[in-house]
């Protein structure tokens, strides 16, 4: 199938005639309403270098809250409450974080700083939220995602010292199951960290009809 290249307008193509590995288009721009109209389709940018990638694979990757796994060893962890949990404090500190930090086996991320602009306007916005966790009053870990209606879609999180990503996750989507009664995590593509957590695969479509009643 051919990639389609994006104008000016906010258009996309059809999601189903994304290409096997889940690229749909290249192209346009990262204007807060480009990235919404992209969200509440179920795509999303990912890229290292201009132009602009998006993507909606099939099948994908999310967690339903209700099913969170949360190993024994991680619930005595969070219990010592080795950390502070915040949310919305840091969000620029929280994104650069995600961008910077050194991951295994992994010359750098996807973040670039045209990422950065765009998601903390989305912030400024209400849209975009981030979640945080402190150690001796420093950043240690967090995340980062949009909310739309019930639905969460989460992007990128990092950990400086051993278990503080994990530790923002789950009181994360503890928060939002209740604050915002919250009905599916999108996690994109698949990921053994995020599937330890209960995180599967579903088919295209199911994850588009949670989108269209939950947005």
């Amino acid at each position: 199938m051919p990639i389609f290249a994006l104008d000016e307008s906010l258009y996309f193509p059809p999601v189903h005639l994304a290409e096997p590995d889940g690229l749909l288009a290249i192209g346009g721009n990262l204007s807060p309403e480009r990235l919404l109209t992209a969200y509440k389709k179920g795509i999303f940018p990912w890229y290292d270098a201009p132009p602009v990638l998006w993507w909606c694979p099939n099948p994908r990757f999310v967690l339903f809250p209700d099913e969170l796994k949360i190993s024994k060893n991680l619930q005595l962890l969070i219990k010592k409450q080795p950390f502070d949990f915040t949310i919305n404090t840091a969000f620029e500190k929280v994104i650069t974080a995600c961008k910077t930090i050194k991951r295994k086996d992994q010359e750098g991320t996807w973040i670039n700083e045209d990422i950065v602009a765009a998601y903390c306007k989305l912030h400024q916005q209400g849209i975009a939220h981030s979640a945080e966790v402190w150690q001796n009053n420093q950043l240690v870990g967090g995340l980062y995602g949009i909310l739309l209606g019930k639905i969460f879609f989460g992007e990128s999180m990092f950990s400086a010292v051993s278990n503080a990503s994990k530790v923002a996750f789950v009181h994360f989507v503890q928060f939002l199951q209740k604050q915002y009664d919250i009905v599916l995590i999108d996690c994109q593509i698949h990921s053994d960290y995020l599937e330890s957590f209960g995180a599967k695969m579903i088919p295209l479509e199911d994850f588009q009809q949670y989108l269209s009643e939950n947005i």
